[in-house]
């Protein structure tokens, strides 16, 4: 893409929202995989794991690029992708979700570190791919922009999502735009959709982003539904001085 066109500024712009919405849980990683270090120890297992969990990104990324060219691949990468933005809605697990052992070493905690991001980065990676249109500039600008993200901006982050909930609905939603992209720009159906349905190509994306939104805020619902009414019934058996039964 040209540095200078509107695509090329669009997808700049979607990276960077990819990274604040789907950097934040590596951050939480690395502050829990590092808590129980002295403080100058913890610095360097930060920055070396970070610095591994990067190189991992990179070898992630060039293969998802890679692996997209081939028929289907985005296909299903879309579907991944509507997947994990339907996740992001759901209401958090009551563990916060993140299972994650501190280490007492500093290469315990680097492994650690690098461990757990090639894990969660799957999303990032695949998210990042989808919205850079095979551009490996854009994709090195994405994994550059999400190191600041995840080591010093997460905290941030992560208070504007909890003050501004509609900062997470507008990130699933991207999500859900890019899986539609990615669905009709596939090896298998980009020749047909420009020749035959080339209005797919706002349409799909579109679609996408309001697929996320409306089934990922009606799965929370029921989901909250079901908490709301499972605290009820603990209350009420703690009152009958009943114990209440486990899960």
């Amino acid at each position: 893409m040209d540095i200078a066109s509107l695509e090329f500024w669009v997808a700049v712009m979607q990276i960077i929202a990819i990274d604040i919405v789907l950097g934040g849980d590596n951050a939480v990683v690395i502050a829990l995989a590092s808590r129980r270090l002295p403080e100058k120890q913890r610095n360097r297992a930060i920055f070396w794991g970070v610095f591994g969990a990067i190189g991992l990104r990179v070898v992630l990324i060039f293969f998802a690029l890679t692996l997209l060219a081939i028929p289907f691949l985005k296909i299903a990468g879309a579907v991944m992708l509507l997947w994990i933005g339907v996740k992001l809605l759901q209401p958090e697990p009551e563990d916060g979700g993140h299972e994650i052992n501190a280490s007492t070493t500093l290469l315990g905690a680097i492994k650690t570190i690098i461990i757990a991001d090639a894990v969660m980065s799957l999303d990032n990676v695949i998210a990042i791919a989808g919205a850079a249109k095979d551009s490996i500039g854009l994709v090195i600008f994405g994994l550059v922009v999400s190191v600041p993200i995840i080591v010093w901006g997460s905290k941030l982050v992560m208070k504007l999502m909890d003050r501004f909930p509609v900062v997470i609905a507008i990130g699933a939603g991207l999500l859900g735009w890019i899986a539609g992209d990615m669905a009709v720009t596939d090896a298998a159906t980009k020749e047909w959709v420009k020749g035959s349905m080339p209005l797919l190509q706002w349409i799909a994306p579109a679609t996408g982003a309001l697929l996320i939104v409306i089934l990922g805020k009606w799965l929370a619902a029921r989901a909250s539904a079901r908490i709301a009414a499972k605290s009820v019934q603990v209350a009420d058996l703690a009152d009958n001085g009943q114990h209440p039964p486990q899960s």
